[in-house]
């Protein structure tokens, strides 16, 4: 890699390193120190990470927060979970009826356009000043306000209990974990985001993104 290297580019980030281990990686292998990224992957998720490396490059990293974002998510139908993903304690539905593929796809239609949206609390949303996961983590009672958001696109790739594979394709500030949770529920039997991967944001996909072996990584913090 260029250590010169300035302008906004996509990083494929595999699963395990946090999106802030992207950063530092780049830290040390690029001369400018100011870098930023637009919308982060929490680390058990891999995809697009799109980085800013310069004063002007990071200015503009605001207009790729905006651009519509592509997700392939895999949803665990029957049991909750505390971060409403795979890393949380979790919490299985006894019992529960299994939907059929019609009322499946009925309750998809459900998320599509503009919804309300709660955030999940295990987020970097400040609360007060400080974020809404550090927050939980301290053991407070947070609750996060609904948002509106826009679910441009909901496709069903494949269901069998229970599991489901989705392809969704959002505008900004939309959490898929929220999503899954909240399909979960629709269908009466609880859920939780198993596993996501970014395939797009804007014009960056996996085609054009840079690939980079992280190593230099943050300690692991236990939820």
């Amino acid at each position: 890699m260029n250590k010169d290297l300035k302008g906004i580019f996509a990083v494929w980030k595999p699963k395990g390193p946090s999106s802030y281990d992207i950063i530092r990686e780049l830290k040390h292998r690029v001369t400018e120190k100011k870098i930023g990224h637009a919308g982060t992957l929490d680390p058990k998720a891999s995809g697009i990470l799109v980085i800013a490396v310069g004063r002007d490059a990071t200015k503009r990293i605001a207009e790729e927060v905006s651009k519509e974002k592509e997700y392939a998510a895999s949803i665990r139908l029957g049991a909750e979970s505390s971060t409403d993903d795979a890393e949380g304690i979790k919490r299985v539905t006894h019992g529960a009826k299994h939907p059929k593929m019609d009322i499946v796809r009925t309750t998809l239609a459900k998320f599509e356009g503009s919804i309300m949206q709660v955030p999940p609390v295990y987020s970097a949303l400040k609360v007060q000043g400080k974020t809404a996961y550090a927050r939980t983590r301290a053991g407070e009672q947070v609750k996060l306000e609904p948002r509106a958001v826009v679910v441009k696109r909901i496709e069903l790739v494949s269901y069998r209990w229970p599991y489901l594979k989705l392809k969704v394709v959002t505008g900004p500030g939309v959490y898929i974990r929220s999503l899954a949770r909240d399909i979960g529920k629709e269908l009466g039997v609880g859920g939780y985001l198993a596993g996501l991967e970014r395939t797009r944001i804007g014009e960056f996909t996996k085609k054009n993104a840079v690939k980079l072996a992280v190593r230099y990584k943050t300690p692991k913090r236990r939820r």
